[in-house]
């Protein structure tokens, strides 16, 4: 089994001074060393150097390991091997999904070697050992990446994504523009959006709705995809990078503003081809049925749903509106002023991915598993301190007792068939099954439904 982090929750070392040097970490982050060269974005600014991904963060992915390795091994001689895969997240996603397969068949044959598994019924070995893979957040876009790629046809037995942006996030746009987001929660910082500007990953995180332009702004292109759409002033930083690290342009300013531009264009066209291969996913074209893929989402945080853009015109350009009200969480009932619906039920999440941009294209939303911040346990009251504080209910996902529970029920499963719930187990149907009447159809066996309170006054 393997389990791949989300984007920056992995640490980063620089191998170039004699006794490496992390530069990105759970507590420390170095924004100059991390920075990529506009020259070539698969380097770093700081020359000479040598990064390579370290360990991902033990917080959250620790307890989620740890559990999932006693709960699934049948005995202690028998272990179940759970791996993280480590990678360094800046880069563009379609160069990790190549690393993710490598991996892949390292871990199987790693595998095969295990007494247990080499002398099982039916044998394992390298050429028909399977993995089960869990993706948090990006993560879950890196195993939809490798599946859409034909790479993991056969090797993939079942599959988690816990709060995958299937269709981006708001917050990758904030990270963009202010330096901070929901993200990974923190204050505004210049030195992390300077770093976020020049970051391939981020762009592929761009969301594809919500996008509401203002009156009168009818000359702007509608899709954050392009451009011309995005504030001056990112364009002008990365032209700034041109000016301090790159081969100068001829044309002064206006030069390297033309090539700030056109390297900007072409990480957003990058995110776009990986976005339309991961949208283009077909369960059944990688041997898969809906009864495989566990999709749990978060929802029942204030999430922002809704990104305004004005237009100020030809030489000021575009400008982002970063109002509050436009977060917003109507589950689990409507939120109602005069009459009129102002929040339905479907704009919620998980305080970084909006509901709607967490459906997998490839399932059909009746198919989702839903969590909540109310679904903390008792015992977990520090977990949710910290959800309020420091992340929120995306970030704290793989942590979380009840998603712990549902994805070891769900891996002991057969392959193509419904997994027995165990007693207790809990999930919520999504808000789109709320809102259309439509019949919870989860991948368990008996998995009982944890209804929310007054729900029923929008479907009885």
């Amino acid at each position: 089994m393997v389990v791949v982090p989300g984007i920056t929750a992995t640490a980063l070392r620089d191998l170039y001074p004699v006794g490496a040097e992390t530069i990105w970490s759970l507590r420390s982050r170095d924004y100059r060393r991390v920075a990529l060269h506009p020259d070539d974005l698969r380097l770093e600014q700081a020359e000479p150097a040598m990064v390579r991904a370290d360990l991902p963060f033990e917080i959250p992915y620790g307890e989620y390991v740890r559990e999932l390795r006693h709960d699934l091994s049948p005995s202690q001689d028998r272990p179940r091997p759970v791996f993280l895969f480590p990678y360094d997240w800046r880069r563009p996603l379609g160069e990790l999904v190549d690393e993710l397969g490598g991996f892949v068949e390292e871990v199987v044959a790693r595998t095969s070697l295990l007494r247990h598994y080499a002398r099982g019924r039916p044998a394992y070995s390298r050429d028909t050992g399977q993995v089960d893979l869990v993706g948090h957040s990006m993560g879950g876009l890196l195993i939809t990446g490798y599946l859409a790629r034909g790479a993991g046809g056969g090797r993939v037995r079942k599959v988690i994504t816990l709060g995958a942006p299937f269709r981006g996030s708001f917050e990758a746009v904030l990270k963009i523009i202010t330096g901070t987001a929901d993200l990974e929660g923190g204050t505004p910082s210049s030195r992390e959006r300077e770093v976020a500007r020049l970051t391939p990953s981020l762009y592929h995180l761009i969301p594809e709705e919500g996008i509401r332009l203002s009156p009168g702004s009818s000359r702007l292109p509608e899709s954050l995809f392009h451009a011309e759409l995005w504030q001056k002033g990112v364009v002008e930083s990365i032209a700034e990078h041109l000016r301090l690290s790159g081969s100068a342009p001829e044309g002064g300013l206006e030069g390297r503003m033309r090539m700030a531009r056109d390297l900007m264009q072409r990480m957003l066209d990058e995110g776009w081809r990986f976005r339309q291969e991961t949208c283009s996913l077909r369960l059944d074209d990688v041997g898969l049925t809906s009864h495989d893929w566990l999709a749990v989402v978060g929802v029942g945080d204030k999430t922002r749903v809704v990104l305004e853009i004005q237009d100020r015109g030809p030489k000021a350009g575009p400008f982002f509106v970063l109002s509050s009200r436009d977060r917003k969480n109507g589950y689990p009932v409507p939120v109602v002023e005069g009459g009129k619906v102002v929040e339905d039920l479907e704009e919620t999440g998980d305080g970084t991915v909006p509901y709607r941009a967490a459906v997998p294209p490839f399932l059909d939303p009746t198919r989702l598993v839903c969590v909540s911040p109310e679904d903390f346990g008792y015992w977990e009251l520090r977990d949710r301190f910290l959800g309020r504080h420091v992340a929120n209910l995306h970030g704290l996902l793989p942590a979380m007792n009840r998603v712990i529970k549902l994805s070891a029920a769900f891996l002991m499963g057969e392959r193509g068939r419904p997994a027995p719930a165990h007693p207790g187990l809990r999930g919520r149907r999504s808000p789109g099954c709320w809102k259309t009447g439509e019949p919870w159809r989860p991948p368990f066996l008996g998995l009982v439904e944890k209804v929310p309170p007054g729900i029923a006054r929008v479907n009885p």
